[in-house]
């Protein structure tokens, strides 16, 4: 698979604070803005939300 502007490689850090990350990739035409999503974050033991960083 080819890399690709289009689809760059996020990654997503916990809003819990504890550090956690995941990585990812995001379609820029269809999610323009940062992207949030509601992961899991083992340190806390609950789903928090995980924010794009850049």
């Amino acid at each position: 698979m080819a890399r690709s502007e289009t689809r760059p490689v996020v990654t997503l850090r916990s809003t819990a604070g504890t550090g956690r990350s995941y990585v990812t990739r995001k379609n820029r035409r269809n999610d323009p803005d940062r992207l949030v999503l509601r992961k899991f974050d083992p340190v806390v033991g609950q789903h928090v939300l995980f924010r794009e960083e850049r």
